[in-house]
């Protein structure tokens, strides 16, 4: 066996510089939709055809109520649009819908609360600004629905961009291990929001994260479970929360529970050793259909119910179907056969710490299909920012932080150093993604009112307060 000789870190510069040769900086700016782009709807429409058809109109419903919304629901459109922009030939794990809503606060294995990206239904590999461009968009979208100007959006926006940019930056000069530790912990939240927004958002965020620490399995138990015949139960709240023995005749249900052992094997499996011991303590007791989300509602989502020593016990699991990338058609098929391994090992690989009972399934389902899944804890102290309700002031901050923790998930599965050299010390590409981003959020608009348009039609049924 021939040693390969690492490439130098003047080797790595020198290869993110000459990318902007292919993809110079200022090209980033461009969004000018093609005579040819497909139409918006007929995207989301494809996309229902997999999906689970009494609760499509319920995600039709939920993104036609503002732009912020339909972009939450619209990562197929934009990854179409963005396979055709501009590529810096830099590969990195994607998140592949990292918008502002899908960054937040959960627990790490060590009971801190950490905050890093918290969905991979899309992650794949591919080109870092596809993930940088439509986090910027996302910003670009609530600052417009902020009714700010258009000097002061463009400022946050160019902020976020920035904040990714000198994050990774910084990132290039740190060792290897140093990168893969890095995280922001309730610390480094508490020291940034004090210094960016005083004492009283201080005070604020120290009531969320209080909050936070209470949304678990314990308080999910509390709140979604009801006593039938002495036993607790997932209490059906439809067409939100449906329980297995009310889609299914009683004894078909009982049989599906009875090959619950078989599919818990199937999915300890894919656990570490240790995790192994710590799942076998728990016992199925009962699951329901659970709908999640903006853009994945319609997609197949159970919650089980496990419990340990006693019925006061409780672990919720969410067992969530995972589908095709929408990167998939752009940036090429996964590695991984099955979709549920492809989103948990791109969590692992992006995420800074992740749920200790992150793992994957391939089940038959209802229908008879067999399909995909991803499994993780259903409430594990998850917290997520309400980006529609925030003050410009904490929008940018906000946007800051989104900016800097995606160049570390980045920086642990990407070259940092390549990067950093592409973007420079000085703020052309982020002008750039700012120019980009208030085009796009443009283009969001008319694509949240041909929705809006579609469902005033009749052309698709939407399902709206639910």
């Amino acid at each position: 066996m021939t040693a390969t000789t690492p490439a130098t870190p003047t080797d790595r510069a020198a290869r993110g510089k000459a990318a902007r040769t292919a993809a110079p900086r200022s090209s980033h700016a461009d969004w000018l939709a093609p005579a040819d782009r497909p139409d918006p709807v007929a995207l989301l429409e494809a996309q229902a055809a997999s999906r689970v058809p009494e609760l499509v109109p319920i995600r039709y419903g939920r993104m036609s109520a503002s732009p912020f919304a339909f972009f939450r629901g619209a990562a197929a459109v934009m990854a179409s649009d963005l396979a055709g922009s501009p590529n810096s030939g830099i590969g990195v794990q994607l998140c592949g819908d990292a918008h502002l809503s899908n960054f937040g606060g959960f627990a790490s294995p060590e009971r801190e609360l950490v905050f890093d990206l918290n969905d991979f239904d899309e992650t794949l590999p591919g080109p870092w600004e596809w993930d940088l461009k439509r986090l910027a968009a996302s910003v670009a979208v609530a600052a417009r629905e902020h009714g700010l100007p258009r000097r002061r959006r463009r400022s946050i926006v160019g902020g976020t961009a920035r904040g990714y940019r000198e994050a990774m930056r910084a990132l290039a000069d740190r060792r290897t291990l140093d990168v893969w530790y890095a995280r922001v912990d309730e610390q480094e939240l508490a020291r940034q929001v004090r210094a960016l927004n005083g004492k009283a958002a201080l005070a604020r965020f120290e009531r969320g994260t209080a909050r936070a620490r209470h949304k678990d399995s314990t308080r999910a138990f509390a709140k979604l479970v009801q006593r039938v015949d002495g036993h607790p139960r997932i209490a059906a709240d439809p067409p939100l929360i449906v329980p297995l023995r009310d889609l299914l005749p009683h004894e078909q249900a009982a049989d599906y529970e009875a090959g619950m052992a078989k599919l818990i094997a199937a999915y300890r499996a894919t656990l570490p050793a240790d995790r192994r011991v710590l799942l076998d303590r728990f016992q199925f007791a009962d699951m329901a259909h659970k709908v999640v989300g903006v853009g994945s509602v319609g997609t197949r989502a159970w919650i089980l119910l496990m419990l340990g020593r006693d019925d006061e016990d409780p672990l919720f699991l969410q067992c969530k179907e995972a589908q095709t990338s929408v990167l998939a058609p752009y940036a090429g098929a996964s590695r991984f056969a099955n979709q549920g391994r492809r989103v948990v090992e791109g969590q692992r690989l992006m995420q800074a710490t992740s749920d200790i009972f992150l793992g994957w399934i391939r089940t038959t389902g209802l229908d008879g299909r067999e399909r995909d899944f991803y499994v993780r804890q259903l409430w594990d102290w998850k917290v997520s920012a309400d980006v529609e309700a925030m003050e410009p002031e904490t929008l940018a901050a906000y946007g800051r932080l989104c900016g800097g923790t995606l160049a570390r998930a980045h920086a642990r599965c990407g070259d940092a150093i390549a990067i950093a050299a592409y973007l420079g010390s000085g703020d052309a590409c982020d002008r750039a993604i700012a120019d980009y981003s208030e085009a796009y959020a443009e283009q969001n608009e008319r694509d949240h009112q041909a929705l809006v348009d579609a469902i005033d039609s009749g052309r698709i049924e939407a399902q709206t307060g639910v």
